[in-house]
């Protein structure tokens, strides 16, 4: 008997670690499936063809880096950004396998591009950290080609993942962690861009707007 309980015990651990292996990986293929979907409507949105340059802001793992680049081709160029120093050292080690990717080192309130350098530019779940939103708003504006686009993939205030509480040094006006999708709009027109698109399909919680720089 003791050696059936033990077996039963094993047994159990083992359908326990197989099962936990499996959500894991159904996990994991969900959010692959749910960033190709989200970059295929980007490369739609931002119009991106071979020899277009764009950057990612805020750029973290760069898997959006990586499909944009691959959507650019070997004529293009991507500029990928990061403020934190693990996640910059990431970009750069895909930027040495991948010589349309450039990385760069995010400043806190500034991008860091060159001017006038991008045809486009996206970040996704970024915009609600900006600490100094008008400082960064005028680099984005400074960053993109008379006639870029910018698209702004965030969620309001209480909806997205993880911690609710508003990121330390943010404006207190975003109610928490989140981006109210008016106040958005609000300070990126303040900063000269025309609102062009605002997808009416993306994945809830999060929301899109695409802005224009005037030609």
């Amino acid at each position: 008997m003791r050696g059936n309980r033990c077996f039963d015990s094993r047994g159990r651990h083992l359908v326990f670690t197989l099962l936990s292996g499996v959500l894991v990986l159904a996990a994991c293929h969900g959010q692959a499936q749910e960033r190709k979907q989200e970059s295929d409507k980007l490369a739609a949105l931002l119009n991106w063809q071979p020899g277009s340059v764009v950057a990612e802001i805020g750029a973290g793992d760069g898997d959006m880096t990586l499909a944009a680049a691959e959507r650019v081709g070997p004529t293009g160029r991507v500029y990928t950004t990061e403020l934190e120093p693990d996640k910059l050292a990431k970009l750069q080690s895909l930027a040495a396998e991948h010589k349309n990717i450039i990385a760069v080192k995010a400043g806190q309130a500034e991008t860091n591009l060159p001017p006038a350098c991008c045809d486009s530019i996206f970040m996704r779940r970024v915009y609600h950290h900006f600490t100094d939103p008008e400082k960064e708003d005028a680099s984005l504006f400074q960053s993109l080609k008379p006639g870029g686009l910018l698209a702004v993939i965030d969620f309001p205030p209480g909806e997205g993942p993880g911690d609710l509480k508003l990121p330390k040094g943010v404006p207190k006006d975003r109610g928490g962690h989140g981006m109210p999708k008016q106040l958005l709009i609000d300070e990126l027109t303040a900063a000269g861009f025309q609102v062009a698109a605002t997808p009416s399909d993306w994945t809830a919680p999060d929301y899109c707007v695409v802005f224009k720089k005037p030609g």
